[in-house]
């Protein structure tokens, strides 16, 4: 069975912003909570995903390649929408990967890393720019950013 241990914060500042980035175009055939089914086109490849119910740092996850041309005719006329559009970097720290998403299209203004872990329990260095730790809060799973897009969300009021 595929696993996928995983830790999830906000972004502050922009010191991160460094290195290549890639775009991402993933779209969900099913955002129900025990199982969510995704299609992924990053740069010239495409993936269909099965991922479990999240339970604290960690789900199931299946992830399979399928022709660029099948996820672009799923993600036009399949896919629930809004489409999640983000730009990912990846950045090397303290001998792990981080990969950070800056969010695009109705989920502008939201940047969010994560790390992909070994184990629930292993340690990691924070970079200096990582915020509050969003793990364990739904509103921040990508499957339900479509139901409610960030840009949707009531912002607290400016002091």
């Amino acid at each position: 069975m595929g696993e996928e241990i995983e830790r999830k914060f906000l972004v502050t500042g922009n010191a991160w912003r460094a290195g290549k980035s890639r775009d991402y175009r993933q779209g969900y055939l099913s955002i129900d909570k025990q199982r969510t089914v995704r299609v992924r086109i990053a740069a010239d490849a495409a993936f269909l995903t099965v991922k479990g119910l999240t339970e604290g740092a960690t789900r199931a996850e299946y992830e399979y390649p399928i022709p660029v041309a099948d996820a672009k005719a799923m993600l036009e006329t399949l896919c629930l929408r809004p489409i999640i559009e983000k730009r990912r970097y990846r950045i090397e720290h303290g001998g792990m990967t981080w990969e950070i998403d800056e969010f695009l299209g109705e989920n502008a203004g939201l940047v969010v890393a994560e790390i992909e872990l070994e184990t629930a329990q292993q340690s990691f260095d924070k970079p200096a720019w990582i915020g509050e730790e969003v793990t364990t809060d739904p509103r921040f799973f990508n499957a339900n950013l479509v139901a409610s897009p960030y840009t949707t969300w009531e912002k607290p009021a400016a002091s």
